[in-house]
Order: structure tokens, then C-alpha cells, then sequence
């Protein structure tokens, strides 16, 4: 195991609370303290190029590094389990080992990647002891260097870490606020949370520009339309998590996933941007990106043809991610894969071969393979037989090496259980997140002059879309004076839904209902019941306010609603911000960060970039 021991007298920023054997055991590269910070290494701050003294730490300790353990720090996976030494039988048939801890050890893993559904992710305390074990089994294993722990907080609809972590709107919202100010506290808000948990990479933000209003898979998770919109605002959250809160931001999805009616989580998109389009459109978030100093960005499983004619996925693409991305942008950053388990890109080549034109191509590291000993094999393979070389090899553990050094995770990998509950959800926090939503909620049309409400007696049905997002809307009326309920019809309401809340609405004096995509008649609602259901509470005459909770462009679909409203994000942040909007506690402040087009003609806008109603 190749080690360089943190000197005893150093004060880490972050304090394990592990046993003390544990902590003496971290990995490190000779440089720490002052040292350090004359080396340019630094746990916050965007990664910057190190000095002549780290580097060579770096080189040495790649030289002494095993093939496997190179190879390991190119793999990012996921565990089973809330422990870092619980036996999970998931585990065993993925991995042949039990436990998260043997994973990480066996495969000398880069990082990990945590999910919900995986079992990770249950409340703050049982994160960071998840956090410290798995960096531990990596320190205490192979070549003794520190895991990149991450996840997709994007905030929004995208969010691995619930309640108490404080919530956000997500991208869209935060375009319609115009105020890159926001954008940067939230993410560093975000950011500071997640480092508590031992958390130090998010996959986030999206940088797509989402031109394409029927993109089923980006959508609010874009800041908007608008390439300089989105390139302010992203340039602004890689600022909030690398400078402010010390984590390692990934810009996603290069080269760009924003004009699409694909999904690549199912099928291959192909994008016709011509070059100029693609430099025009797509590039200006990516680079403004790179210029604020970001770690890690990721690749889109995505075919433009005008870039590589040979319409290989840009993620397998050497004239993508070398050419373009490496050497007309200038990145040296490390770039990792969206998850190779999608569609996109496993339909041209084998699992076994994706792994392998990944690295070739220029990625460094690789998520997620789907058939995980099969991808390993396949990488130590195509090494030994010089398809990939060792030079290449070298050069993408390195840059792994050179980041985790840069942004403090070598010599700092543990968190203190004990502090977390001083940085997540904390009432400063929660405040400075409803300050930001209230600058979000975007005000379309109001031709009844209903809004804003007086406060006082009234009824009110809270329907529509999402259990909790009806109930929490209703608990915000009760508290402004109404007799509120709630009655959640789902995205797919079904007859017997829709007459039960149309024969309620007709008993309220206010009914609001909740939509979410429900233009999408492909995925989300194939059988449209969402715009039946707004089509029949508008036809009861009664007073209906329709609130859109992702994406803006439902209004098109029911333009006899006389009342909307979009909060981008169906959250509880969100639809308290959207009470205060209803009852004129705050203005209306949001801009649409898109265009809603005509049904009848998609280029003509119903409302245009830029609407919102305010008083």
C-alpha cells in the first residue's frame, strides 16, 4: 500500500470521527499545512494548477501504483447499504463481496456514487458515517488514496438528498430569478451541506441549453433558453460549490443536451447543430464553466453529427472529448461519463467495449458500468494489450490524483458526525432558501384579476399533481385564514379522479390545481388526463388558478385558464414561496427563462422570453 502519512501535528480542517489508527492511516503526498497552500493545493477554491512539488508527489505515486489500482481510480459505482460493513446480497451478486467497504477495497475504486435507491441515503448522521467508512476501506486499502464521493443534488426535481438538507427550486427557477447572486448561494449553500456529509463531488449544475420545449430529460433542470442566460448562471454555481463551499462541481451534459426530444437514458439523441450552432448555443455554458475553474465535467451520451461524423456517442468520441473539449476549449480537468448503464450509449458498442473507447477518447473516469466485472476486465485487458496506453492510463489517474490533492480530499477525507447538525438545514440556511424561491415564481396570466388574494375565510381545493406538493399548497392556504383541502389526482388522473374534483370544486369557492408536464402526452401523460382535468375544473365556472410545478408550457394546452402561475419545482420551498406569491405577501419577480410556443404554431410564442406579471 502506498501511503505518505499526514504529519501528526497537522490540524485538519475536517475531523474524523473514526478510530484514531484510522485517521494516522489517511493517504497523502507530502505536502500539507503551508506547504500546501505554496503548492496551490487548497480544499476550497476552484482546482488550479499545483505547484512543482505536488505534481512530483503525484508522478511518484502513479509510478508506484499497481495496474489494478489504476484502474480502480478510473471506476465510479454504486453500493448497496446504509453501513460501510453491512453485507448487502445486492452487493454480492454485483460484486462478489458483501459489504460497501469490500467493494471499495477490492476494486481500489475512484469513487462512489450515491443513490436513494441503493440505500445510502436515509438522514444526515448515517450519510457521514456511511462517508467516513467508505474512505476509510480506501485509505486503508491498495494504493491508499481517497474516494470521490458523489451524487445528482441538482436541486428541483433532481435531489438525492432530502429534507432536512435545505431545498432549492432547481436551474429553471433560478433563471427566471435573472440573479446569478442566487444561484451562487444556493449552490454553495448545497455544496457546504453535502461536504458535511462527506459528500465531495456534485454532479450538478446542468449546463444544457434547453431550446427544445418537448426535451423530455433536461427541461427545468436547464437554467433556460438562453445560451448567455445559462452561461452567467452556470459560471455562477461553479463558483458557489468550488470556491465557496470546497466541493468538486461537474458540469453537465457536454457537449450539450438542451435540443433533443430523446431521452439517452432510453435512446441515442442526435443532435444537428452545425458547428457554428454548437459553439453559439451549447458551448458558452461549458465554457464559462472551465474559465470559473470547475472540476469534473461530464459527457452526454449524444450523437452530433456535425462534430464527429462518424456518429459515435460523444462520450466514445475522440474528436469530442479530445478535440473539441480537451484542445479547442482547453480543459485538463477530469472529465467523467454520465452513467454508462444508459441507452445512449450502450446500443452502438458492447459494455465491454464502451468502457475501453471511453478512455480513449479522453474521459477519465467511468460511471456506472452496468455489467461491472465485465467493464474491469475489459479495461485491465485493452492495457495489457496496449489498446489503451500507459501513457493514457497515466495521464487520466493523474489528473484523478491531481484533483482530489486540489481540493483537499487527500489529507482531509473524513467529516465530523458530530458537526452535522450544525451545517444541514439550519434555520440560516432555510431562510436564505425561501429569500431565493420568492425571486422565482413566475406570474403568466392573471386576465380574471384574481391574483393577489385578500386573506380572510374562503374554500379552497388544492388538486392535481403530487400527494405531497397538494397538501403542502393546502397547509399554506389554512394558514392564511382559508378551509383548505387537498386532493392529489396524479399525473395521469383517471376518470372517477377527475369527476370527484371537479364535483369538489364545484362546492370551493377557489380551486387551485397543480400540473407537471402536462404537455408531455408521450412519457409523462400519454392519454392527456392533466389537460382534462384543468379543461373540466375551467368549465365549472368557479374561480381556478392553474400552478405549473415543472415545466412552464402546460398553459398552451388549456389557454381558457385564466389564471397560471409556475414554480418550476414541485417542493415544499416552492409552493411556499408560490402562498406568499398568491396573497401579495411578496411581488411576483420571475421572468420566463423560456419561450412557451402555440400548440397550433410552435414558432410563434404564446408567452414570450423574458414574460412575467408582477404588481
Amino acid at each position: 500500500m502506498v501511503t505518505i502519512p499526514t504529519p501528526p501535528s497537522r490540524a485538519p480542517r475536517r475531523r474524523t470521527v473514526v478510530a484514531a489508527a484510522a485517521a494516522g492511516a489517511v493517504a497523502g503526498f507530502g505536502v500539507t499545512g503551508p506547504a500546501a497552500a505554496a503548492a496551490g493545493t487548497t480544499s476550497v477554491g476552484p482546482p488550479r494548477r499545483l505547484g512543482p512539488a505536488a505534481e512530483a508527489r503525484i508522478a511518484s505515486v502513479v509510478r508506484r501504483m499497481s495496474l489494478e489500482e489504476k484502474v480502480g481510480q478510473l471506476l465510479v459505482t454504486h453500493v448497496y447499504g446504509a453501513t460501510p460493513d453491512t453485507p448487502d446480497a445486492r452487493n454480492t451478486s454485483t460484486y462478489g463481496v458483501a459489504t460497501p467497504a469490500e467493494i471499495v477495497a477490492k476494486y481500489h475504486l475512484g469513487g462512489i456514487c450515491y443513490f436513494t435507491w441503493s440505500g445510502n441515503i436515509s438522514e444526515p448522521r448515517q450519510v457521514a458515517g456511511l462517508s467516513n467508512g467508505l474512505q476509510r476501506a480506501a485509505v486503508e486499502s491498495g494504493a491508499g488514496v481517497p474516494l470521490l464521493i458523489s451524487t445528482d443534488q441538482e436541486q428541483g426535481t433532481i435531489v438525492r438528498v432530502g429534507p432536512p438538507a435545505t431545498q432549492f427550486p432547481g436551474n429553471m427557477a433560478l433563471g427566471a430569478s435573472r440573479d446569478a447572486a442566487a444561484a451562487r448561494e444556493a449552490a454553495a449553500i448545497t455544496g457546504k451541506e453535502l461536504a458535511a456529509l462527506g459528500i465531495n463531488q456534485d454532479y450538478a449544475p446542468v449546463a444544457d441549453v434547453n431550446v427544445d420545449p418537448a426535451n423530455p430529460v433536461i427541461g427545468v433542470r436547464s437554467f433556460g433558453a438562453d445560451p448567455t442566460l445559462a452561461r452567467t448562471l452556470t459560471a455562477a454555481q461553479v463558483k458557489g460549490y468550488e470556491r465557496d463551499a470546497g466541493i468538486i462541481a461537474t458540469a453537465k451534459h457536454f457537449p450539450g443536451h438542451g435540443d433533443t426530444e430523446l431521452d439517452s437514458h432510453t435512446e441515442i439523441p442526435v443532435i444537428r447543430h452545425t458547428k457554428e450552432q454548437w459553439e453559439q448555443i451549447d458551448a458558452p455554458p461549458f465554457e464559462a464553466a472551465i474559465e470559473a475553474g470547475i472540476g469534473s465535467i461530464m459527457t452526454g451520451h449524444l450523437v452530433f453529427p456535425e462534430l464527429d461524423p462518424s456518429e459515435d456517442p460523444a462520450t466514445l468520441s475522440y474528436p469530442i472529448m479530445t478535440g473539441i473539449l480537451r484542445e479547442q476549449l482547453g480543459y485538463d480537468g477530469v472529465v467523467c461519463t454520465d452513467s454508462l448503464g444508459m441507452q445512449g450509449v450502450r446500443d452502438k458498442y458492447g459494455d465491454d467495449r464502451v468502457v475501453v473507447l471511453a478512455v480513449n477518447a479522453g474521459v477519465d473516469m467511468l460511471l456506472r458500468p452496468p455489467a461491472f466485472d465485465l467493464a474491469h476486465q475489459a479495461l485491465l485487458e485493452a492495457v495489457r494489450a496496449q489498446e489503451i496506453s500507459r501513457r493514457r492510463l497515466d495521464e487520466a489517474v493523474t489528473r484523478i490524483l491531481r484533483l482530489k490533492l486540489a481540493k483537499g480530499i487527500v489529507h482531509e477525507p473524513y467529516v465530523d458526525v458530530d458537526e452535522v447538525d450544525e451545517i444541514v438545514g439550519t434555520p440560516d440556511h432555510l431562510v436564505r432558501a425561501d429569500r431565493i424561491t420568492e425571486r422565482t415564481t413566475t406570474f403568466v396570466k392573471n386576465d380574471a384579476d384574481l391574483l393577489p388574494l385578500a386573506p380572510g375565510a374562503r374554500s379552497v381545493l388544492v388538486t392535481g399533481s403530487g400527494v405531497a406538493a397538494t397538501a403542502t399548497l393546502a397547509e399554506a392556504m389554512t394558514d392564511r385564514g382559508a378551509t383548505a383541502e387537498s386532493y392529489a389526482t396524479g399525473t395521469r388522473p383517471t376518470d372517477t379522479a377527475i369527476a370527484t374534483a371537479v364535483e369538489r370544486a364545484a362546492a370551493c369557492d377557489l380551486t387551485i390545481v397543480l400540473t407537471q408536464k402536462a404537455w408531455d402526452t408521450k412519457e409523462t401523460d400519454p392519454q392527456a388526463r392533466q389537460q382534462r382535468l384543468v379543461h373540466a375544473l375551467v368549465a365549472t365556472g368557479r374561480p381556478v388558478v392553474v400552478v405549473a410545478v415543472n415545466d412552464p408550457y402546460d398553459i398552451a394546452h388549456f389557454t381558457e385558464a385564466q389564471t397560471y402561475l409556475v414554480t418550476y419545482a414541485g417542493n415544499a420551498v416552492a409552493l411556499r414561496a408560490c402562498a406568499r406569491v398568491l396573497f401579495g405577501e411578496v411581488s411576483p419577480r420571475g421572468k420566463l427563462p423560456v419561450a412557451i410556443p402555440s400548440v397550433t404554431d410552435p414558432a410563434t410564442p404564446l408567452y414570450p422570453y423574458g414574460h412575467g406579471l408582477t404588481w
